[in-house]
């Protein structure tokens, strides 16, 4: 009885885990994967330069660009959401986090939703506490699955 129990359990895990992954885009154009597998960091793409288009698959694109030169203090970093055919959009969840990758844990801001204004922007404030190299990590999920990660980085 016990194994049969064991033996179903296994089955049904496996099934969902299988679905799980077959629901998850393996990438984007951007090379940025969505699963991770489990024990492994995840791959954060690093972006193009502010004002670039970056893809999520083929279904859309996103801009990011800060509201100010980053310097001492809090910038204001806008990411701006668009369909295939350049028409925005806003049925993404979009988190980031801030830190300083020579002092990795010292200054991070730990996960932080973007919150969106009325225009559809996305917005997350910045906390730059000290000259040097500064990263920003976003993540893109759509229904609670990752689409897509990428990488931010700036030096004050």
């Amino acid at each position: 009885m016990r194994r049969t129990t064991t033996a179903l359990i296994a089955a049904a895990a496996l099934a969902w885990l299988t679905a799980s992954a077959a629901a998850q885009p393996a990438a984007s154009c951007c090379n940025s994967p969505g699963l991770t597998p489990q024990g492994q960091e995840p791959v954060f793409q690093d972006l193009p330069k502010s004002g670039q288009k970056c893809w999520i698959g083929e279904v859309g694109y996103f801009t990011w660009e800060f509201d100010k030169a980053p310097k001492m203090g809090t910038a204001v970093l806008v990411v701006k959401l668009h369909d295939k055919d350049g028409k925005r959009v806003s049925d993404l969840s979009v988190t980031g986090r801030s830190d300083m990758p020579s002092m990795r844990g010292a200054h991070d801001s730990g996960e932080v939703a973007f919150k969106t204004n009325k225009a559809g922007d996305y917005l997350l404030p910045v906390s730059v506490v000290m000259p040097g190299d500064w990263e920003v990590l976003l993540t893109f999920s759509r229904n609670g699955i990752v689409v897509f990660r990428g990488r931010i980085t700036f030096k004050v």
